[in-house]
């Protein structure tokens, strides 16, 4: 540690030295948060992105945005005009986003929750509870996609990245829900001088507390690609996101309804599947089943479901995995993800003390069926609750049916401050002693602007496994527009076993984490946004003080581009420690022992809002006692709104003492969409890895709320390359048509 601690002080007195080779533009910072007021209109404006209706005459106009980018503080750089009206059912936003080269706009693909940096857009952002740490976000392109997600936590996740993880992939996992789906509705349209929106957000889609008027947080963002400009109503920082909700500005004289919400979704399924290794034949499905929901009160939401069916569900990527830990697969289902920040606690990817992946899905990833259950979630006075349970099937010789139930109280302090506890348990439903809980308690603690600290402690309970079973982690981040610094340090008892979580390595550890970043900016020069000179270093040690593995990792020459591009090479210094010999690949056998080698990587993003974009990674050099070249490449392309489709190659060729091997993983994605409702979108992928090829392939006509027609075609085969397949595995065929009833 001594080494890194020399490191990290050089480096910081080297990037010190940078300020005086930095100017710094003038900054326009407002004052105080704006306010502003929804007027009452007793007729609804048409939603169809014209703004053509007499309701939108006499509501207050919405202006004065300000640049978070790529100028800070700097007026927006094109007109833009929001008015808001409600009629007492549903909040309505219009906003008037002109334009003086209306031909440069960028549409953007036409599908739902797609990325807002590959196209203009307008975001709104509501903090329902005033909370200033919680909230619903709602979006829209020229393309008039529905983009929607909840905020917890300000969007910080606090997670630990992996090597050879996106960056999107990792720290802001449990932060931002982009999965959720609400029901609401949106509408667009351009001429000559811009482009419109127009949202209708009923109030039953939203969370809200007690009282017939509210004041509400609230934001509003306004992205314009081809100058790479994002710029907020309410001025945030540049080293803040919108998700910043303890900057929004105020709306006030919001009159809710009374009533409650109530919808029951039904769904029918029909479809033929054949697994090949123990089925003679295909077989037919049929299956039939229902979630319901219902507003106990207008900030508590009570969720019911029966004989639960993910089949519209995208299958996971695949991922080449050199290491000798699981990986971690997102939630992907949309009933564990509505309110999912919620029950969110532990370290993303590190220590979950509740991941929903370990409900009806086994430990290979095969899908349990699932009987039913119930959730309970959203706001009680000052305390946030979640309360779960799930009922699920047994598997004949692999598990038993289980019982799994999950208990959730937060409370939100001070500002940007919350503190809370969670049980986890699971149940076999046909033996007292298959049992497992998890019980634990979390906070954060936000300190001014610049200050934030969290952390948690948790203590499992297993038969048989008594002993060494807490596990605890702090963190501390320091944030300012020119230095992003992080700490922290988490221990893994030997017996601590979150079986409904995840744990990325057993036995018990100890972790240190630490990142020193500076930001750099040079406003003269117009290709630049940004320079990130940073040094990081995490590291794992046994609780005997064994050094498991470890990273070092040097990166001065990062640049993010005024273009959202990102360029930069690096060199990352590993440290793995074998306690008894790891099989890399089949017959090559790293024997025991102690590996420090350095590995040269770069990493290159070109244009992500171009037509025809890409992201590079490559590592090369050293690895264990011989080499490793390769790395992973995503070429992108997008055509008008209807068509984009990508290819994912990740290459890795090793060569090590005991044996050498290639590594090769193919992914292309194709996606057609007539509408931002109706579309056609195609997987395929081979890993050599796994010797597989899969292809998924899913056709949808959306109704509301992710409901709608899916169908559904599933084939894998292994194979030894993309293009030769050696047996056919398992293939599908599915039809299922959901839809949500409302009163």
């Amino acid at each position: 540690m001594s080494r890194v601690v020399s490191l990290g002080t050089s480096l910081a007195a080297m990037l010190a030295a940078t300020v005086a080779g930095a100017q710094t533009a003038s900054v326009l910072r407002p004052a105080a948060p704006p306010v502003g007021g929804v007027t009452v209109v007793q007729k609804a404006p048409v939603v169809d992105g014209r703004l053509a209706d007499d309701a939108w005459a006499g509501a207050r106009t919405f202006t004065g945005f300000v640049q978070r980018e790529l100028h800070e503080g700097q007026p927006i750089s094109e007109r833009t005009e929001v008015r808001v009206v409600s009629d007492g059912e549903a909040l309505y936003v219009a906003a008037w986003l002109y334009d003086r080269e209306p031909q440069r706009i960028v549409p953007g693909e036409k599908v739902r929750d797609v990325s807002l940096v590959s196209a203009d857009y307008f975001a709104i952002v509501l903090d329902t509870y005033l909370d200033r740490q919680n909230g619903f976000m709602f979006a829209t392109t020229p393309a008039g996609i529905e983009y929607d997600a909840q905020i917890v936590k300000e969007g910080e996740g606090g997670g630990v990245s992996v090597t050879g993880q996106t960056r999107a992939q990792s720290g802001s996992m449990g932060g931002f829900n982009l999965n959720w789906d609400g029901s609401w509705t949106v509408a667009t349209s351009v001429d000559s001088a811009g482009w419109y929106a127009e949202f209708r957000i009923p109030f039953s889609t939203l969370r809200y507390g007690s009282g017939s008027v509210q004041t509400w947080g609230f934001n509003l963002a306004r992205g314009i690609r081809r100058l790479n400009e994002d710029a907020y109503w309410s001025f945030i920082p540049r080293q803040f996101s919108l998700y910043r909700l303890s900057r929004a500005g105020t709306l006030e004289g919001i009159r809710v309804p009374t009533q409650r919400l109530a919808t029951l979704t039904p769904y029918a399924l029909g479809g033929s599947q054949r697994n090949f290794a123990v089925d003679p034949r295909f077989r037919t499905t049929h299956e039939v089943g229902a979630d319901a929901k219902y507003g106990v009160t207008p900030s508590l939401v009570l969720d019911l479901t029966y004989n639960t069916d993910f089949a519209q569900v995208e299958v996971d990527e695949e991922r080449t995995n050199l290491t000798r830990f699981p990986l971690f697969f997102p939630e992907k289902r949309p009933f564990f993800l509505e309110n999912a920040g919620a029950f969110s606690a532990g370290t993303p990817q590190a220590v979950d003390l509740f991941f929903t992946r370990r409900i009806g899905i086994d430990t290979s990833g095969t899908p349990v069926p699932i009987r039913g259950g119930g959730r309970l979630s959203g706001r009680a006075g000052e305390y946030t609750i979640g309360a779960l349970e799930i009922v699920t099937e047994g598997l004949a010789g692999r598990q038993p049916a289980n019982s799994f139930s999950v208990a959730r109280v937060v409370r939100e302090l001070s500002r940007r401050s919350r503190v809370g506890v969670i049980a986890v348990h699971r149940a076999a439903i046909d033996s007292a002693w298959n049992r497992n809980s998890t019980f634990a308690v979390d906070g954060r603690v936000g300190v001014g602007e610049k200050w934030t600290m969290d952390w948690w402690g948790a203590k499992t309970v297993t038969p048989g496994r008594a002993g060494d079973d807490l596990g605890y982690s702090a963190r501390a981040v320091y944030q300012t527009g020119d230095w992003n610094h992080n700490a922290r340090v988490l221990q893994a008892g030997s017996n601590l076993n979150p079986e409904v979580g995840f744990l990325n390595r057993t036995g018990g550890y100890r972790f240190y984490d630490m990142t020193l970043m500076r930001l750099v900016r040079f406003p003269e020069l117009k290709w630049l946004k940004q320079w990130n000179p940073h040094l990081s270093y995490m590291g794992y040690y046994g609780l005997n003080g064994f050094y498991q593995s470890g990273r070092i990792h040097v990166d001065v020459t990062e640049l993010e581009l005024a273009d959202g591009g990102r360029i930069g090479p690096d060199v990352n210094i590993y440290h793995e420690g074998l306690t008894k010999p790891f099989t890399i690949a089949p017959g090559v056998v790293l024997p025991a022992g102690s590996y420090d080698y350095p590995s040269p990587g770069f990493d290159w993003t070109f244009r992500p809002s171009a037509p025809f974009s890409f992201v590079l990674r490559g590592d090369f050099g050293p690895f264990y006692n011989g080499t490793r070249n390769g790395g992973n490449v995503t070429f992108s392309y997008r055509r008008g709104a209807s068509f984009s489709g990508s290819l994912l190659v990740d290459y890795n060729d090793v060569r090590l003492d005991q044996g050498s091997f290639i590594r090769r993983l193919i992914g292309t994605r194709v996606s057609y969409f007539f509408t931002p409702r109706v579309f056609v979108q195609s997987l395929v992928q081979y890993s050599d890895q796994a010797r597989t090829w899969n292809a998924n392939a899913r056709f949808a006509w959306l109704g509301t709320a992710g409901t709608g027609l899916f169908i559904v075609l599933n084939d894998g085969e292994e194979a030894t390359s993309y293009f030769d397949w050696q047996r056919t595995q398992s293939r599908s065929v599915v039809v299922k048509f959901a839809r949500q009833l409302a009163w």
